[in-house]
């Protein structure tokens, strides 16, 4: 896999992996199981340690979860 195409399905599972943190932690109804999930996120974390640059600040994988319920 070249560089380009590395950054290109990063920019995807990033955006991916966004909205399903936002459907299941801010909307709280998952969209996928959590083992499509995983998959997805370590997949990310695979290109990212291949291809060190990729992994920016706003990574999925360099924060964790995202806003919590109202409830809480």
């Amino acid at each position: 896999m070249t560089f380009e195409e590395a950054k290109a399905r990063q920019i995807e599972l990033a955006e991916e992996i966004r909205r399903h943190d936002h459907a299941y932690y801010v909307l709280a109804q998952p969209t996928i199981a959590d083992q499509q999930y995983d998959r997805l996120y370590h997949e990310l974390l695979d290109l990212e340690k291949q291809f060190p640059q990729l992994a920016t600040p706003d990574s999925p994988t360099q924060r964790v979860g995202g806003e919590p319920l109202k409830e809480f």
